[in-house]
């Protein structure tokens, strides 16, 4: 709103703040924070949709299988997210020497019920990586060296684990992983 007034010949215009200047300058800033934050999430969302697990990986992230044929005494490799799986079935002989075995006597104590599913305590599920170094331990497949223990072996630093995945002797500091894993029947198993 602007007021006029004359004065000895000169007019003078004074400008004061109306209801009009506060809203255009409201209106403004609105539209200035609206426009921040516009461009704001559309740099957002490109950023985080990159870090989501691409198609392959996704497909990878969980694996299905048949125990069943696994005599006792037996392991096998599979692959579980691009990294070495051990599927190993205990016999009863093993079974007892694992659970004989004092767990609070262990670096990283677990008995082997902790390490396996209520009722199917003959099945071992370990992540096929030394927990040292990464390097993948021996003793899954027929013939290979099995440690001291009956286990696993790493060949890389000498890491002993026995049966039950668990370390025994060398420098890993933690027993051999257990990844996620259910029993979706008596025999299949899906891991992840």
């Amino acid at each position: 709103m602007a007021e006029t007034t004359s004065t000895a010949g000169t007019d003078t215009t004074v400008v004061t703040d109306g209801e009009d200047g506060v809203r255009r300058r409201d209106f403004i800033n609105i539209a200035a924070v609206s426009a921040a934050g516009v461009g704001g999430v559309a740099t957002l969302i490109p950023l985080v949709s990159q870090m989501s697990p691409s198609a392959d990986v996704l497909a990878e992230s969980s694996t299905e299988l048949d125990v069943g044929a696994i005599e006792p005494g037996q392991a096998v490799k599979a692959v579980f997210r691009k990294q070495p799986l051990f599927v190993r079935r205990l016999t009863a002989k093993e079974v007892e020497e694992a659970n004989a075995t004092d767990a609070s006597s262990l670096r990283d104590p677990q008995t082997l019920a902790e390490r396996t599913k209520e009722g199917h305590g003959d099945v071992l599920i370990t992540m096929g990586v030394c927990t040292h170094l990464g390097c993948v331990p021996l003793g899954a497949a027929e013939g290979e060296i099995k440690g001291e223990f009956g286990g696993y072996f790493c060949p890389c630093h000498g890491s002993h684990y026995d049966t039950a995945g668990r370390i025994r002797k060398g420098p890993a500091p933690t027993n051999l992983e257990v990844p996620e894993y259910e029993f979706t029947s008596d025999t299949v198993v899906q891991v992840g």
